[in-house]
């Protein structure tokens, strides 16, 4: 067995390539190492092209095993079910910088797998992994255009930092992932707390030095071990045939795509290549397998032309002009908040639904646990382009739109201590012809104002598309589906007035040059301002009052050390609270008490208990009590819930009293003064001075009479997880006054 391993250092680290130890019969594998972060990548070709297949079948996979951080996974199935969120968005992310390398018509299948082994918290798998994944492929004797580099750049306390940490990742106000070749770009992936076009290209220049690096570091290992590249066919048109359909059907093709009602619907130009299918078929049945990729292609050619020679737009608006644009709000009733979005014949209703911090999604990956409040899913049925399909799980598309749009508000989004609720946005496309994703963002702003959220600022987002000749780039504003389709790129920007949020990238092309991306984002920059004027025509602000029937959230900060008094033994008298007030009860650590209720009376009751649970008593403080127990010495009061006090038969009265039940019994008020505290914590009380008619009666404060609903019990114990209607705390670590023998002796992880 022969190792071979080349090294090279990014943002302070060495990253170790190897191969020849493992995976000798894929194409190509390698072993990635970083610090004790170790990834398997692979790459492998069918021995022959697939038959009747219309496009390249590349597949990619990013593989998590929670073996490579020391963990069993969660749930019933021990084998790991449906990839996360995280892996699906990684393996989008390996996609589209490898796709457009690949030769137009290969048509073997190619299939690209990368696996953390082992993963340290200081170097995130997902960046190892795809450039793994481009050095396997890139050794292998299958036919590729790459190597090329990826790299994140973060900005934490105003400096660029390179190949940051995972620490570093979550202090940063920019995290910018960028794949690159020869000085040009495949792919952009951003989020921004509101960075500017300049200050994101100063990132972008320092992404490219270091996509550089990486570059020059596979090359080395190709020159080392690298295979030849097979040959492999390429499945392209008959040139002769192709000319002469051209000129049969051109002139039609260009009549229609110049048709507005035409060009305005995604459906119809899918409508018109099979309509000239079935007609070239009957006319030339011998070269049936040929015909669909000839009519793709003269469609194809048309459109490009008419807009690169002619600046013209199939649906006839300038190069920069956005289809006209419709913003509604407060669409459904019963719901916390919701929007219409649109934008041409691209239509998205947007609801937001609030609730507890309990409602928060539980995240498992690689990286860390943790809970997330602020959550977005994009969903995409078939009559949105007027076709008829079974209704499946979000695939790789819906959850990669799905996480653009959320990652876009995320940072606008306020936070828990000023807006204490976990939010749950849903975009269902109602009708689709270009960028969806970007008019979800639209919605998500449209319905978080519409619920009173308190942004930021309000988000917005446009695509930008790029068709190219041979000397000239034309950029278009608001692609459509025939120019998505068509063209060479999709430049998706969303932000704020004062910058820019997020941004994906993905180009047909072999690259994208520096002046087309600064180009986009000016571009982009301009049509934001103008969708941002729409929607703050429709909703200039959030509203004030939220809806009737969304949840009402209290908040009671209380010391750490009363957290055990909430909870009680076995979750006792947290689950009382919740049973007597329709409340929910959520626990930081910190001390912070989250109370959830839709009835807003409830609420305030729960927060009333919880305040009485945690005050502290003080000497000379009166209160309104609750005789719990009669003995002859004297009565108990409970004076707070969970608290109660003796008033000794001396103090029940000023004259002299021969039995307690003389003056009161079970369940009585009492109205009653602290008289002392002992070192043990035992609370002495009197009535004496309270009672109208005595001469020593001093009228107490008005807050004073009536101690609040009852509610609690003893101190001490721990919550069951679940229990009660949902509270319970989050952050992992040893509870206050628990014990190991409890139904739960671990906090909850933090939101």
């Amino acid at each position: 067995m022969t190792i071979t391993t080349v090294e090279t250092e990014l943002g302070g680290k060495t990253l170790t390539l190897e191969q020849g130890r493992v995976a000798g019969q894929a194409n190509g594998a390698v072993l990635l190492r970083c610090g004790e972060t170790v990834v398997l990548a692979t790459a492998t070709m069918s021995a022959k092209p697939r038959e009747g297949m219309n496009f390249f079948p590349l597949i990619c996979d990013y593989e998590e095993r929670k073996y490579a951080v020391g963990k069993i996974p969660g749930g019933f199935v021990k084998r790991g079910g449906r990839p996360s969120e995280k892996a699906i968005l990684t393996s989008r992310l390996i996609d589209r910088p490898t796709r457009p390398l690949f030769s137009e018509g290969m048509r073997n299948d190619v299939q690209v797998i990368a696996m953390p082994l082992s993963m340290e918290p200081d170097v995130p798998a997902d960046m190892m992994a795809v450039n793994a994944a481009s050095a396997a492929l890139a050794i292998s004797d299958i036919p590729w255009g790459g190597p090329f580099g990826f790299v994140r750049v973060c900005r934490v306390n105003g400096e660029f930092v390179i190949n940051p940490s995972l620490e570093q990742i979550k202090e940063s106000d920019m995290e910018l992932l960028v794949a690159g070749k020869d000085g040009k770009v495949l792919e952009i992936e951003l989020e921004a707390g509101e960075v500017t076009e300049d200050e994101l290209m100063v990132a972008m220049d320092l992404a490219h030095d270091a996509i550089d690096t990486l570059v020059a570091w596979q090359m080395d290992l190709v020159a080392k071990v690298g295979k030849p590249k097979a040959e492999v066919p390429v499945i392209a048109p008959d040139p002769a045939l192709l000319e002469e359909i051209a000129a049969k059907i051109s002139p039609e093709i260009q009549e229609f795509i110049k048709n507005p009602d035409n060009s305005g619907r995604e459906k119809a130009i899918f409508d018109l290549e099979a309509q000239l299918k079935k007609r070239l078929i009957e006319e030339y049945p011998e070269r049936e397998s040929e015909i669909g990729d000839i009519v793709y292609k003269i469609i194809k050619k048309q459109v490009r032309k008419m807009i690169v020679e002619e600046n013209a737009r199939p649906d006839g608006r300038a190069l920069d002009q956005i289809r006209p644009l419709r913003a509604e709000v407060g669409l459904l009733p019963r719901v916390h908040g919701s929007a219409l979005f649109s934008r041409g014949q691209t239509q998205v209703l947007t609801t937001l639904t609030l609730g507890s911090l309990d409602d928060a999604q539980m995240v498992d990956n690689l990286e860390e646990d943790g809970e997330k409040r602020f959550m977005h899913f994009y969903n995409f049925p078939p009559y949105s382009v007027g076709e008829v399909s079974p209704l499946r799980g979000a695939g790789r598309r819906e959850v990669g739109h799905g996480a653009l749009a959320e990652k876009a508000l995320r940072p606008m989004i306020p936070a828990q201590n000023d807006f204490p609720y976990a939010m749950l946005m849903t975009s269902d496309v109602l009708e689709s012809n270009g960028s969806t994703s970007m008019a979800s963002t639209c919605g998500c702003t449209l319905a978080l104002l519409d619920a009173g959220v308190q942004l930021k600022e309000p988000v917005a987002g446009i695509s930008i598309g790029l068709v190219t000749g041979e000397d000239k780039k034309v950029l278009l504003t608001d692609i459509q589906g025939l120019e998505d389709f068509h063209g060479d790129m999709d430049f998706k920007v969303a932000g704020t007035r004062n910058g820019i949020t997020a941004i994906q990238v993905d180009t047909k092309t072999n690259g994208l040059d520096r002046d087309v991306v600064k180009g986009a984002l000016e571009q982009a920059k301009a049509a934001r301002m103008k969708i941002l004027e729409v929607i703050a025509d429709a909703i200039p602000g959030a509203r004030e009052k939220m809806s009737p029937y969304a949840p009402r959230v209290y908040v009671v900060v209380i010391h750490p050390d009363k957290i055990g008094d909430i909870i009680g033994p076995g979750g006792k008298v947290i689950k009382k609270i919740e049973a007597e007030t329709g409340a929910k009860l959520d626990i930081e650590q910190d001390g912070h008490v989250y109370i959830t209720s839709v009835d807003a009376a409830g609420g305030e009751r729960a927060k009333k208990i919880v305040e009485d649970i945690t005050k502290e008593v003080s000497v000379g403080e009166v209160y309104t009590g609750k005789v719990t127990r009669i003995e002859p010495f004297g009565a108990f009061v409970e004076i707070l819930p969970g608290r109660d006090g003796l008033v000794h038969i001396s103090q029940l009265a000023k004259e002299r009293v021969n039995r307690t039940e003389d003056v009161c019994n079970l369940g009585d008020e009492l109205l009653v003064r602290v008289l002392e505290i002992g070192d043990d914590g035992k609370i002495r009380l009197t009535r004496r001075g309270l009672i109208e008619g005595d001469e020593d009666y001093v009228a107490p404060p008005p807050e004073s009479r009536g101690g609040g609903p009852r509610g609690g019990g003893p101190r001490g114990g721990g919550r069951p997880h679940g229990g009660g209607g949902g509270g319970g705390y989050r952050d992992r670590g040893p509870r206050p006054d628990s014990s190991d023998d409890g139904p739960r002796a671990q906090f909850r992880p933090k939101r």
